[in-house]
């Protein structure tokens, strides 16, 4: 799985500023993988790992790192982390306290993750605290954060990105991935439509107000969404080619934000809007929906509002307007990101998620407040700024 690295760092080279020195030292996305993660410890000369996962997902990889970790003499320490009263595992202060004290009591000195977006989040931003490297052992091709160097955690209720570390090393294993929820692979193809609407985003932004861009940077994104279009139907049926080629795409969207040093290329308004949700529930005391389920209708409904403003008089007033008129163009449609979301057996409406319609309206209205460092085209709307003409709220 070389070629990943091999890509990326060939990318830096191409890029002013580009940095490949935050890249992880190894990337395997294989059959098997799981059986390279103790020889790593081992050549690392690691002497006291703490494993972080959770129920479910120790019983889908931990317990395998753990059983052959204690067999090859390495003391693998565990740390279960545990759900909220809802029943759900969140990256909240709770949490990263817990992995904090275990990594104290055990004197650990690395931690591996197994585990999918949250518990990432929770381990990489623990270990960072300590000073100490980390491991990533995905257990559903879920998301594209398992590269990220930084941690979104709810404080106090809210969501915030605080800066973190990116692991050392990645081993993804197929067959591990095959066997994810269903639910969790269809939010990984979720989490990767949203770049269409990120991406424009990120242009839209350049455009208008000058924001760092990097032509680079966005075609790996571009290439690691098209890849998981181009193969929709064997993500959606598990196969080892499609949840190989998801699995690859996530993690060259999540390096691509490395090389970059922000996420502009996979975050935009359609993140906007899942995170504005996923307070909303924290809030009201509701469970949490699957992140990239969230990101990947959110892309259709942003999409449907970005056709909509394309169509309208709004833009008539913008500088560049017909550019970003041409540019909602090359958006697919609504119904199209639905489509595809259906292919890999997600939800793809607002209904099916379990949104209702006036969160949807209020976050139309409101998202944008959350990155106000982003020029999206959701906040300039938002903010009366795309001309004379009527606009909804």
């Amino acid at each position: 799985m070389s070629n990943i690295l091999e890509r990326i760092r060939a990318a830096a080279a191409e890029m002013d500023g580009g940095s490949a020195s935050a890249l992880p030292q190894v990337i395997v996305v294989e059959s098997g993988a799981v059986k390279l993660v103790v020889p790593f410890i081992s050549e690392k000369g690691w002497q006291a790992p703490l494993l972080v996962a959770d129920e479910h997902t120790y019983k889908a990889a931990g317990e395998r790192v753990k059983l052959v970790s204690e067999s090859s003499g390495i003391p693998l320490q565990l740390t279960l982390i545990l759900p909220n009263a809802q029943g759900d595992v969140i990256a909240d202060e709770a949490s990263v306290v817990q992995v904090l004290l275990a990594i104290q009591h055990h004197k650990s000195d690395s931690v591996i993750v197994a585990g999918s977006g949250t518990l990432h989040d929770i381990a990489r931003y623990a270990a960072y605290s300590a000073g100490i490297p980390f491991v990533s052992v995905p257990t559903a091709p879920s998301v594209d954060g398992f590269t990220s160097n930084g941690s979104p955690l709810i404080i106090r209720g809210n969501k915030i990105t605080i800066p973190a570390a990116g692991p050392v090393a990645i081993y993804a294993d197929t067959d591990i991935l095959r066997e994810a929820p269903a639910a969790m692979i269809a939010a990984g193809f979720g989490d990767m439509l949203g770049k269409y609407t990120s991406l424009f985003d990120w242009k839209y932004g350049r455009l208008t107000a000058e924001e760092p861009y990097s032509a680079v940077v966005a075609s790996i994104t571009e290439q690691a969404l098209l890849a998981c279009v181009n193969h929709a139907e064997e993500i959606g049926e598990r196969s080892e080619r499609g949840i190989s080629v998801l699995t690859e795409a996530l993690i060259e969207s999540g390096l691509a934000i490395l090389l970059f040093g922000q996420s502009h290329s996979a975050s935009g308004a359609e993140h906007h809007l899942s995170h504005y949700w996923e307070m909303e529930y924290i809030r009201t005391g509701r469970r949490q929906l699957l992140h990239g389920a969230k990101v990947g209708v959110a892309c259709a409904e942003i999409s449907a509002l970005y056709h909509e403003l394309a169509n309208s008089v709004e833009l008539e007033g913008v500088g560049q307007g017909e550019a970003v008129r041409k540019m909602i163009g090359e958006l697919p449609q609504r119904e199209r990101i639905r489509e595809l979301l259906r292919t890999v057996h997600g939800p793809s409406t607002i209904v099916e998620l379990g949104v209702d319609q006036e969160l949807l309206r209020r976050s139309l209205a409101e998202a944008h407040l959350i990155r106000m460092n982003r020029h999206t085209l959701l906040r300039a709307r938002n903010e009366g700024k795309l001309g004379a003409g009527t606009r909804e709220s």
